[in-house]
């Protein structure tokens, strides 16, 4: 299937859930989550990721520790944010609030969801 207009995908899954908060395996998570986006980019489209955005602003807002007061007030509502502007949501599997929350935004803009990185249309644009 192919699609003629590019699309911004954000690419939703566990990032903290079920970390415990240690920095190594949060890390570990925003690396699957990315691994995700060379296949997006090379299907026509533009990837991104909650966190690409939100960490950035956390800390330069003065964020000092994971589930601070700033973490809660910048990280979901950012990734709620993006959906206003996102085209899709490619789902990765794993258990997280957060990505079941975008899901649910997604839903509700009525948007495509998808589970898997193959079943995203490749963008072709029309020939005149």
């Amino acid at each position: 299937m192919a699609v003629s207009q590019r699309m911004m995908i954000l690419i939703a899954g566990p990032y903290r859930s079920g970390t415990g908060d240690d920095p190594e395996k949060m890390a570990a998570n925003l690396r699957r989550l990315e691994q995700a986006s060379y296949p997006i980019f090379q299907a026509g489209h533009v990837p991104m990721i909650g966190e690409w955005v939100a960490l950035p602003i956390w800390h330069t807002a003065g964020g000092q520790a994971v589930g601070d007061a700033l973490y809660e007030e910048i990280l979901h509502p950012t990734a709620g944010r993006l959906i206003e502007r996102c085209d899709a949501i490619l789902r990765l599997p794993g258990e997280s609030k957060g990505a079941d929350n975008d899901v649910r935004l997604a839903r509700e803009r009525g948007i495509p969801v998808y589970t898997r990185v193959e079943d995203i249309p490749v963008y072709a644009p029309v020939q005149a």
